[in-house]
């Protein structure tokens, strides 16, 4: 049994979803995005914070414009006054988390490396000591960079929203009920989440 087919049969709203969307997979969430290495994935993280995709994507495009176009080595994004940075477009602050975002990549204290070698809960914990990385952050690199099979990020709006909707909630789910209600989708619970955020830009007519 395929794991779409798998996840179709742990409840009869993800059968719903798959029959509705056919067969998705890591590539239908990051289509449109160019692929980049785990540093990169972890910079464009903190560009795209609080604003809309396309704006991310036209400051990220600024910040590399400062390389050549390519994403700078953590070295190289130090050497470059905070100014600059701030000029591309991103805030102060944004420019305070990838300048220690690099610091953290160059002194060693995160081993980019290493982590496909460790547990989710310890990628989890490499990634939030760095400054404006939460648990949202590390949970988006274990399911898009490390392809981690079954990552809950019970704190993502639109997975709530969607759930609410395809569910029939009369309220957002909190962190428990959305826990409860995934339990049956373990150990796929990440292509859950790629079924459930495709169906909001996919709804019946």
């Amino acid at each position: 049994m395929s794991v779409h087919a798998r996840l179709a049969a742990s409840d009869p709203v993800m059968a719903g979803l798959v029959e509705r969307l056919g067969t998705l997979s890591f590539e239908t969430r990051r289509r449109g995005r160019p692929p980049v290495d785990s540093y990169g994935m972890l910079l464009r993280s903190v560009v795209g914070q609080q604003v809309s995709a396309r704006a991310a994507a036209a400051i990220y495009d600024r910040v590399l414009g400062l390389f050549g176009g390519r994403t700078p080595a953590p070295a190289e994004l130090l050497a470059v006054e905070p100014e600059e940075l701030r000029a591309a477009g991103l805030s102060g602050r944004k420019v305070e988390y990838v300048r220690d975002l690099a610091r953290h990549v160059e002194s060693g204290e995160l081993e980019l490396d290493r982590l496909a070698e460790l547990s989710d809960e310890e990628v989890i914990a490499e990634i939030s000591a760095v400054r404006g990385f939460g648990v949202w952050s590390a949970q988006m690199f274990l399911m898009f960079q490390l392809e981690r099979p079954d990552v809950l990020p019970t704190g993502d709006l639109g997975i709530r929203r969607a759930i609410q909707l395809e569910y029939g909630l009369d309220e957002l789910p909190d962190h428990d009920e959305l826990t409860r209600i995934a339990e049956p989708w373990r150990p796929h619970r990440t292509l859950a989440c790629i079924y459930l955020w495709e169906s909001r830009h996919n709804l019946p007519t």
